[in-house]
C-alpha cells in the first residue's frame, strides 16, 4: 500500500482486496506446485502434466492484466520445471526439482506475508 492509497493511516478497500486476493492466489499456487512436485513422480505422467501446466501458463501470459501475466509466468515456469525434473538428465533433474521446491515455499511465504498484511489492514479499518 502506498501513501496515495492511505488516508489517516487507514488502508483503502481496493488495496485490502488486492492483498487478500494475492494472499489466496500465492498460497494456492504454492500448494499446487508442492502437490505437483510430490504427486507426479513417474516420468511420463509428470511430463504430460507438466506440459499441460506449461501450456496453461502460456495461455495466461496473453492476458493484458499485469498480475495475470506474472501468474502466467510462474505457472509456465512451474510446468517447464516439472517437465525438466522428470527427464533423466543427470544435472538438470535435481536442480529443477530443487527450484520447484524453493519456488513453492517462496510462493507460500509471499501468500502468508500478504495475508498478514491483509489482516493487519482489516484491524486498522475496524
Amino acid at each position: 500500500m502506498n501513501d496515495i492509497e492511505k488516508r489517516n493511516n487507514i488502508p483503502s478497500t481496493s488495496s485490502l482486496s488486492k492483498l487478500g486476493v494475492s494472499a489466496v492466489g500465492y498460497c494456492a499456487a504454492g500448494i499446487f506446485i508442492l502437490i505437483l512436485n510430490s504427486v507426479v513422480r513417474s516420468t511420463w505422467p509428470g511430463i504430460i502434466v507438466g506440459g499441460i501446466v506449461c501450456l496453461f501458463g502460456i495461455g495466461t501470459l496473453k492476458s493484458k492484466d499485469p498480475a495475470d501475466k506474472k501468474a502466467g509466468l510462474i505457472i509456465t515456469a512451474a510446468g517447464a520445471l516439472t517437465v525438466l525434473s522428470r527427464i533423466n538428465i543427470p544435472f538438470i533433474t535435481p536442480v529443477s526439482s530443487f527450484l520447484l521446491g524453493i519456488g513453492a515455499f517462496g510462493l507460500l511465504a509471499l501468500g502468508i506475508w500478504n495475508g498478514i498484511k491483509f489482516i493487519l489492514g482489516l484491524k486498522k479499518r475496524s
